[in-house]
């Protein structure tokens, strides 16, 4: 007869198991629709660029397509994953520090500008479908007024907010808490 101790174990660990079976899954899922991205010298780059926190501009990104993934199975929302996946690795495909001003690029307004930015530069190096087009411009949406039209975008929107309400109160995973001295 099992005891309840043996049985929490039991469900702790069948939990853990299926959550790293998940994780596994979305990621090759990740590698399936966008190597060319996820090897690309200029996202790779991306990690030099902080986002929110100690979280890079590379790490955001990934979150925000695991979390669009995630949240477009739990709603069980009918999507082009391919389009959901590619769109929400480049959204915030602007390739820059926006934290360090300088005179060529003051970085005003980041929130507003950059969505057209990581557009123009994701469109010099990757073939974009439309929706993929959309989720990048419109994923800023209601700071930017460009309201969303495809499920993709409304997905990845609401995921790149979950994702930076993590990042900037520091419970997303990897966050470096800064030692008090």
């Amino acid at each position: 007869m099992r005891t309840l101790k043996t049985y929490m174990t039991e469900h702790k660990k069948e939990k853990r198991r299926k959550y790293f079976e998940r994780q596994k899954r979305i990621q090759n899922e990740l590698r399936y629709y966008a190597s060319d991205i996820l090897h690309s010298e200029n996202f790779d780059k991306s990690k030099n660029n902080m986002q929110h926190g100690s979280i890079s501009v590379k790490e955001h990104s990934l979150q925000v397509a695991r979390q669009s993934v995630l949240l477009s199975e739990w709603l069980r929302i009918e999507h082009n994953r391919r389009d959901l996946v590619r769109g929400a690795l480049l959204h915030d495909y602007f390739l820059y520090d926006w934290h360090h001003i300088d005179r060529e690029n003051p970085h005003r307004l980041h929130g507003f500008h950059h969505p057209l930015r990581a557009l123009r530069n994701a469109e010099r190096e990757y073939e974009l479908t439309d929706r993929q087009r959309e989720i990048i411009v419109k994923h800023m949406w209601p700071l930017t007024i460009k309201l969303p039209m495809c499920r993709e975008a409304w997905v990845v929107t609401a995921a790149d907010k979950y994702c930076s309400f993590l990042e900037t109160v520091h419970l997303q995973k990897g966050h470096r808490r800064k030692k008090k001295k």
